[in-house]
């Protein structure tokens, strides 16, 4: 997603109650002194708009950087090494989806094998594939739908036996 292009899509919050909540989550990383660089705003007087939203200086113990926003709100985290970067994605009770952008595909397959999370990407973002299950790692969700997996739930297994 490139910010303000017009090939960028971002649609509305689903209600007035998700809307509410990111803006709160915004607020809070406002009021935890994270760096609010563009957006963190209403986009018109209709509908559940918000606009595209980046925070840096964004610390590990924010709300904003511990918590699932569902909405179009980006924390710019810095770090020194590989080790650091899975140690820190990995210390949060969530883990449903992550990306990661690299030049080096062995480093993003390394990373994405070491994170916590039930999908990952590697130089992209929110790419679906019905036949790919889906689902979260520790409080982000159990099971997975979608793909065989995701259809295993609605399956009993009977086996019968004829002797003939």
């Amino acid at each position: 997603m490139i910010l303000f292009d017009d090939n960028t899509a971002q649609g509305p919050q689903v209600d007035r109650t998700q809307f509410d909540k990111v803006m709160e989550y915004i607020e809070s990383g406002q009021r935890e002194g994270a760096k609010l660089l563009c957006g963190g705003g209403r986009v018109g007087d209709r509908g559940y708009f918000i606009e595209p939203t980046v925070f840096a200086e964004v610390k590990d113990n924010m709300k904003i950087a511990q918590e699932e926003i569902f909405g179009p709100v980006m924390s710019i985290i810095k770090f020194k090494d590989m080790d650091e970067v899975i140690q820190r994605a990995n210390d949060t009770v969530y883990g449903l989806a992550a990306a990661v952008w690299t030049q080096d595909i062995s480093k993003g397959h390394a990373i994405a094998n070491a994170l916590r999370a039930g999908t990952v990407w590697v130089n992209c973002y929110d790419v679906f594939d019905a036949a790919a299950p889906f689902g979260g790692f520790k409080q982000s969700g159990m099971g997975r739908e979608l793909g065989e997996y995701g259809l295993q739930q609605y399956t009993e297994i009977k086996t019968v036996t004829v002797k003939l």
